[in-house]
C-alpha cells in the first residue's frame, strides 16, 4: 500500500490565517490517522511580498497549535532551477511551446474573447507556429499545450466528480518571459517531487485543479488524490474578513484560547462526526476522514469557541494552565510586566488559586483578570463598583473584623469562613454585607473566586494588610 503523504503549502505574505490553520490541521489529521506523513512547503516565490517575519509567524503558529510536519520545511524559491528543468523536458517532448505574443496582443485577445463570451482567453496563435517566425529580440513565455477538446475530470473527495470542458481552458503559462516559473507549474513539480499523494486545500483552489492535472498528464506523472474543503465564513455567512474579527491564528492565542481548544474547534469547522462535539486530539486523529467534510462553507461561531475553551480550561490541570499562561505572556498587553513578577511565590499563589479561577473563566485572559489581585500592589486600586461597596459603614465593619481574623491561629478557607460567619452573626447582619466589603478590599473588584479561597491564597499577613488599607 502506498504511504499517504499530505502537505501544507502556505505563502509567507502575512500571518497564519485561521483558514490556513484549519487546512494544515486537516492535512495533519489525515496523515497521522493513516500512518502517513505531512510535509511543509513554504511557497515563497513572490519575492516582493514574502518575508522572513511571515515565515516565522507561520512556523510559530503551527508550533503553537501542535501541528508537526515531517522532515525539514521546503522552500519553493530554492527549487526554481528544477522548475525550469521540467519545462525544458516539456518543450523537448512537444508538450509545451514558446509564445511570443506581446502584452498588447494578449490584451486584445482577452477583450475579444470577453466580447464573444468565450472563456478561453488566449487564441493559441503560437501553439503550432514555426519558431523561425519568432520576432527578433523578444523573450518568449513558455505555455503548456493543453487539450483542445474533451473534458478534464477530477474525482474530488469533498466536492465529488467535477468536470471541466477543455475548450474553455487556456494554454497556461509555465515560465514567464523573464524565466520565472508560475505558481501553477511550481506547485505541480514540487508536489510530484515531494511524493504528495493527497492534496487537501481550500476550495478556492478548485479552479486550479484541471490546469494542474494537464501538467501532470504532460509529464506522465500520477495525479494525487484531491480534496477541496469549503472556506470559513463569518457568522453572517459572508466571506471571512477583518470586520468579523481576528483572522490570524496568533490573535486567537493572544485572546487566551488554548491550542487544544483550537484544534478541536477548527476540526469541527466543516467536518462532522455524528453528534460528537468534544474530541481529544487522539480521538480526532482516529476519527477524521474526508467523506464527512461538507461542501458548504463553515461559519465562525465565537460563542461556541468560548464555551469550548471554558470546557478545556476546567479540564486542564492547574499546573498545565500555569504553563499555558506563561506561554501567552509574551503575546498579550502587559504580559512582559507580569512575567517579570512571576516569582516562585507568585507561581505558587497562582497554582493555589487556580481551582477557583478556572471555574469562572472562558479564556486565559479572563483567568488572568480574575487572578489580578494576586500580584496587585498595595494600596490596591479599586474599580468603581468596589469603591461603591466600601462605604463608611462597610469600612467600620472591616476595622472590627480585622481584630477577629488577626486572632486566628489557623489560616485557611474553612477557618476564615467560620470567623467571618461568626462575626456577621454577632453584628446581626447578613454574611454578604461582610463578605462583599472583604472581597472589594482584597481584590479591588466585586466579583472574584470564592472569598474564603481568596483569603487562603493571599495568606494571613497580606490579607490583613489589604483589609487595614481600607479601614
Amino acid at each position: 500500500m502506498t504511504e499517504i503523504v499530505t502537505r501544507f503549502a502556505p505563502s509567507p505574505t502575512g500571518f497564519l490565517h485561521i483558514g490556513g490553520a484549519r487546512t494544515a490541521l486537516f492535512n495533519w489529521l489525515y496523515a497521522r490517522g493513516h500512518g502517513g506523513k505531512m510535509l511543509l512547503r513554504i511557497e515563497d516565490t513572490d519575492r516582493e511580498r514574502s518575508s522572513k517575519e511571515a515565515i516565522d509567524a507561520i512556523l510559530d503558529g503551527l508550533n503553537w497549535l501542535g501541528i508537526t510536519w515531517d522532515g525539514d520545511a521546503i522552500y519553493q524559491f530554492a527549487r526554481v532551477a528544477r522548475h525550469r528543468e521540467v519545462v525544458e523536458q516539456m518543450l523537448a517532448s512537444g508538450a509545451a511551446y514558446r509564445c511570443y505574443a506581446t502584452p498588447e496582443e494578449l490584451n486584445t485577445m482577452r477583450e475579444q474573447a470577453r466580447q464573444e463570451g468565450r472563456k478561453r482567453l488566449y487564441d493559441g496563435r503560437w501553439r503550432d507556429r514555426n519558431p523561425s517566425e519568432a520576432p527578433p529580440g523578444v523573450k518568449p513565455a513558455i505555455r503548456l499545450k493543453a487539450p483542445l477538446t474533451g473534458e478534464t475530470v477530477i474525482d474530488d473527495h469533498v466536492q465529488g466528480r467535477v468536470v471541466w470542458q477543455n475548450e474553455n481552458l487556456d494554454d497556461l503559462v509555465l515560465l514567464r518571459s523573464d524565466g520565472t516559473p508560475t505558481y501553477m507549474l511550481a506547485v505541480v513539480v514540487d508536489d510530484h517531487d515531494m511524493g504528495v499523494t493527497y492534496i487537501i486545500r481550500g476550495d478556492d483552489h478548485l479552479a486550479n485543479a484541471p490546469r494542474q492535472k494537464h501538467i501532470y498528464d504532460a509529464m506522465g506523472w500520477t495525479v494525487p488524490q484531491m480534496a477541496h474543503i469549503p472556506l470559513i465564513h463569518g457568522p453572517d455567512g459572508a466571506k471571512l474578513s477583518k470586520r468579523h474579527g481576528a483572522l490570524g491564528i496568533e490573535a486567537y492565542r493572544a485572546m487566551g484560547y488554548l491550542p487544544v481548544t483550537m484544534r478541536n474547534y477548527l476540526s469541527r469547522l466543516g467536518w462532522s462526526h455524528g453528534d460528537q462535539e468534544i474530541f481529544s486530539t487522539e480521538e480526532l486523529i482516529a476519527a477524521f476522514d474526508l467523506p464527512h467534510v461538507g461542501r458548504s462553507p463553515a461559519r465562525l461561531d465565537l460563542a461556541r469557541l468560548d464555551n469550548l475553551n471554558g470546557h478545556y480550561i476546567r479540564k486542564c490541570s492547574d499546573s498545565e494552565l500555569l504553563v499555558e499562561i506563561e506561554r501567552i505572556l509574551p503575546h498579550i498587553a502587559g504580559g512582559q510586566e507580569l512575567a517579570a513578577k512571576l516569582t516562585p511565590e507568585l507561581r505558587q499563589r497562582l497554582l493555589s488559586a487556580m481551582p477557583g479561577l478556572k471555574e469562572r473563566a472562558k479564556t486565559l485572559l479572563e483567568l488572568l483578570e480574575g487572578a489580578r489581585y494576586l500580584w496587585s500592589g498595595r494600596p490596591l486600586e479599586l474599580d468603581e463598583k468596589a469603591a461603591g461597596v466600601l462605604s463608611a459603614g462597610a469600612r467600620g465593619l472591616l476595622r472590627e473584623l480585622v481584630d477577629d481574623l488577626d486572632g486566628l491561629s489557623t489560616w485557611n478557607a474553612e477557618a476564615t469562613e467560620q470567623a467571618v460567619r461568626a462575626f456577621a452573626e454577632r453584628k446581626e447582619t447578613k454574611l454578604a454585607n461582610v463578605a462583599q466589603p472583604v472581597r472589594a478590599a482584597l481584590t479591588g473588584r466585586t466579583t472574584s473566586p470564592p472569598i474564603f479561597d481568596v483569603l487562603a491564597v493571599l495568606g494571613k499577613d497580606e490579607s490583613l494588610a489589604r483589609l487595614r488599607d481600607q479601614t
